[in-house]
């Protein structure tokens, strides 16, 4: 970690995240880095507001400032308390300002999660359990770090009891009707019967199916490479990989899209739908908030968007050559000079400028003396999918339809050959999850 950089310590007050504050505290300072801490009230327990005041307590004995943030499971209830708790966190820490976050799992953990993963048929990926450091989905957020990834309980406890740490015990740890618990109390105590080291074992293992999966993403990096198509996976492609290497290449290319890893039984289906179907059907699968969506012989993974704005919308153009956002179309507006290209400057200097939303029907010439053309079947021409067609605005000039940007110029008002014009590019721009049901809710009420 760099001198100067942002470290945020996740603290659930037990004894793990305790040790791992004192170790920090203590490191932080001669390494110039800035550590504060967070802790995530779940809102399971009845002590979960003791546990926070207890967190504040503890950060402010290291002259720490400790957050707290209350997690809405809502979202995810559908997963499962246990899986809808454990989303949720991780969905707040990958929000985090910070440059790292560092959590308390250990080696103990490392091994419980390679088995629990081994029973629910995991891959390679899974069955990898969790890396030392992870960056965050998209290349934003902080990198997800385990400083104590290699050390065993044991050692933990030891060090706690050692330095006089105080510590809260979560009630639930106890329970073994949650399956981690049932692995820790009841099947690593066999393990360790049958093999001392067989925790040490476990998280060895973890470590070189680690290896493998990065060897598995930089395959898929290479076959990406020869398959992409504008920003998608050509079909095409995945065929002739075949197997194995096709269901790595998709995997991959839904992970840098930041979307979850589907399940292997999902997995194949989606290949075979997607390679097998007539073109002209449409093929989607749900992901979350996000889609896999077919579209011209490619596979897209397509964010969670905003819903169209209604037919009738209007947005009056500010002015200006910045950047005009338009959330209710959920994308923004670029403009940029070309040379005999795009609008003529005149146009937008003295016309009154508008965006609208399609309605249906619309229709411009973009050639001088050609014939008009629907704006729909330019946008089918064009290659505009068909989820960003109804969310992509139309500018009109004085009431009357001027240019589809990115895709047309009527003849009326496009700049001469020679003529500084203005060009204009629309950017979607993808909602968060949460922020997308909110903004479909909003409309539902409206």
């Amino acid at each position: 970690m760099p001198r100067g950089a942002r470290l945020t310590l996740a603290l659930s007050g037990g004894i793990d995240s305790a040790v791992l504050l004192d170790l920090l505290a203590a490191d932080a300072g001669r390494r110039g880095l800035r550590l504060a801490c967070l802790h995530l009230n779940h809102g399971i327990s009845p002590n979960a507001a003791a546990w926070a005041r207890f967190c504040r307590r503890l950060a402010a004995r290291y002259g720490l400032r400790c957050r707290v943030r209350k997690l809405d499971l809502a979202p995810y209830r559908a997963l499962g308390m246990e899986a809808a708790a454990r989303e949720a966190r991780y969905a707040a820490l990958r929000a985090e300002h910070a440059d790292f976050v560092a959590l308390a799992q250990h080696l103990d953990d490392q091994a419980e999660t390679v088995l629990l993963q081994l029973v629910r048929g995991a891959g390679v990926p899974g069955l990898a359990a969790m890396p030392a450091v992870r960056g965050a989905g998209n290349g934003t957020g902080p990198r997800l770090v385990r400083p104590l990834l290699g050390v065993p309980r044991a050692a933990i406890e030891t060090y706690a009891r050692a330095r006089g740490l105080e510590w809260i015990e979560d009630e639930s740890n106890a329970n073994d009707a949650i399956a981690r618990n049932y692995v820790r109390h009841r099947v690593m105590p066999l393990l360790a019967e049958l093999n001392v080291g067989a925790a040490d074992n476990l998280a060895r293992s973890a470590r070189h199916l680690g290896e493998a999966t990065a060897l598995l993403a930089d395959l898929a990096a290479i076959d990406a490479a020869q398959c992409a198509l504008d920003g998608g996976i050509s079909i095409a492609a995945l065929r002739r990989l075949g197997g194995a290497r096709a269901r790595n290449l998709l995997r991959w290319y839904l992970q840098q899209h930041g979307l979850r890893a589907p399940s292997s039984v999902q997995l194949d289906e989606m290949l075979r739908q997607a390679t097998s179907a007539r073109t002209d059907r449409a093929v989607h699968f749900a992901l979350g908030a996000a889609t896999l969506r077919r579209y011209r012989d490619a596979l897209w993974a397509v964010p969670p968007l905003p819903p169209p704005p209604p037919k009738d919308f209007q947005a009056k153009w500010p002015g200006g050559m910045a950047p005009w956002h338009v959330p209710d179309f959920g994308g923004v507006l670029r403009f940029r000079s070309g040379r005999g290209a795009g609008l003529r400057s005149a146009a937008l200097r003295k016309g009154r400028v508008t965006l609208r939303a399609r309605s249906g029907g619309e229709a411009l010439r973009p050639r001088a003396g050609g014939p008009r053309r629907t704006v729909k079947r330019l946008l089918q021409e064009a290659g505009v999918p068909p989820w960003e067609r109804q969310r992509l605005p139309l500018l009109y000039v004085d009431g009357r339809l001027a240019c589809v940007p990115g895709v047309a110029v009527d003849a009326e008002w496009q700049a001469e050959p020679g003529e500084i014009g203005v060009v204009l590019e629309w950017t979607p721009v993808p909602l968060a999850p949460a922020r997308a049901r909110r903004r479909a809710e909003t409309r539902r009420n409206a």
